[in-house]
């Protein structure tokens, strides 16, 4: 299945699949020296981790292991594997559903393409959420990476259904979102949101959500021309997790509803470097990095499994069926996936970084750990966490 990898110098290629013994990464191209612990693993991917609030109550432990390419706490310049075994596992409930696709999700196009009697059926197999345990292991590595940049990366949710926060959102208020159990982007409507929530778990159904993403530190000239753009490499990134179904950078489909002149961002001088005022497109032009924040936002559609009863076909007659989707879901796939948004972004940021020169893609100096292990002690202490914090 080809398909597995993202990145050039930085190289994350996944494996495992949801009702599988286990999940995990390969990343190429770290360079030695960089301190890694399965702890700094384990801090990112609690914010994904299932079996919490108004998430799926699948509960995984998400206890990362490092099984190559660090020794004595550091990288070695090999490539790094990362897993994390699947401990809650119930795959009784897909075998009955097996001749019934799930409608919106990926069942019948894998069908399409590898033939039924080679289709993982348990749990959405390869295309599962669960894959994204991965992306986010290789996103702590990275996140690492990027303190040697001082650029740091928070996601928060926007939008939940039909509810927006339509003030403004800075860094801090993104990175706040940790602490909260809808990871709002503002505190006041922590509980509005959970009210929506449930209300829609009680009902058996599931909504959407808008998340938005503030890179924090952004160097400027990141991105190559023409079709290594930063921003089509970013779209990539963040459409590839699964349930993702838009991408819009800066101000995006507003500007349509513009004329130039309002939106033809005016360069000033701030402390003797020339800005953008506005940042209208989001700290990207010409698919460069500007050395303004990074501002986009991606849409995620309501989770496809749902208690309603559904119609779908039956694919031993081809006869309509009703199906009812009983395993362990999130009512909203957005409020996790925060996590996932931002491991793609500091995977394709570190990318284009080495590319540019800008990190070491052989070793680091002890300079550079010095910085990184110091950038990386102040992310950590940015958000004060709750009792079920990490």
């Amino acid at each position: 299945m080809p398909g597995n990898s993202f990145g050039k110098i930085f190289r994350v290629t996944t494996f495992g699949e949801s009702h599988g013994p286990l999940v995990g990464v390969v990343i190429d191209g770290v360079p030695a020296g960089l301190p890694i612990s399965e702890d700094d693993i384990n801090y990112e991917l609690f914010f994904r981790r299932p079996g919490g609030f108004f998430v799926s109550p699948r509960r995984e432990l998400d206890k990362a292991r490092i099984v190559s390419g660090v020794f004595n706490g550091k990288s070695t310049g090999a490539p790094i594997t990362i897993i994390v075994e699947n401990v809650d596992v119930d795959s009784r409930y897909y075998e009955s559903i097996k001749y019934t696709p799930r409608p919106g999700h990926a069942d019948l196009p894998y069908i399409f393409r590898y033939g039924f009697d080679n289709w993982d059926y348990r749990g959405g197999g390869r295309a599962s959420g669960r894959e994204t345990v991965a992306r986010v292991i290789a996103g702590a590595i990275a996140k690492k990476l990027l303190m040697l940049l001082n650029t740091q990366i928070a996601g928060c949710i926007e939008s939940l259904g039909w509810i927006r926060i339509d003030r403004e959102i800075t860094f801090l208020d993104a990175l706040k979102s940790r602490c909260r159990k809808t990871r709002a982007c503002r505190e006041d409507y922590d509980s509005i949101f959970q009210n929506v929530l449930e209300t829609i778990i009680n009902e058996g159904d599931s909504i959407g959500a808008i998340v938005r993403v503030v890179v924090d530190g952004v160097p400027k000239g990141l991105g190559e021309p023409v079709f290594d753009k930063l921003k089509a490499d970013l779209a990539k990134a963040i459409m590839s997790i699964p349930g993702v179904i838009g991408f819009e950078l800066g101000i995006g489909f507003e500007a349509t509803r513009k004329r130039g002149s309002e939106v033809s961002d005016e360069l000033v001088v701030i402390n003797n470097e020339i800005r953008w005022k506005h940042n209208f497109y989001g700290g990207i032009l010409g698919g460069i990095s500007t050395g303004e924040q990074i501002v986009f936002k991606c849409a995620f559609k309501p989770t496809s499994s749902i208690r309603k009863p559904i119609k779908t076909i039956d694919l031993r007659t081809l006869e309509e069926a009703m199906i009812t989707v009983e395993g362990r879901h999130d009512p909203c796939i957005g409020i996790r996936g925060v996590a996932v948004v931002e491991a793609m972004t500091a995977i394709t940021l570190v990318d284009h970084a080495m590319r540019s020169g800008l990190i070491p893609s052989t070793k680091l100096s002890q300079k550079d750990v010095e910085i990184i292990e110091n950038g990386w002690k102040r992310y950590r202490s940015l958000c004060q966490h709750g009792e079920e914090s990490p």
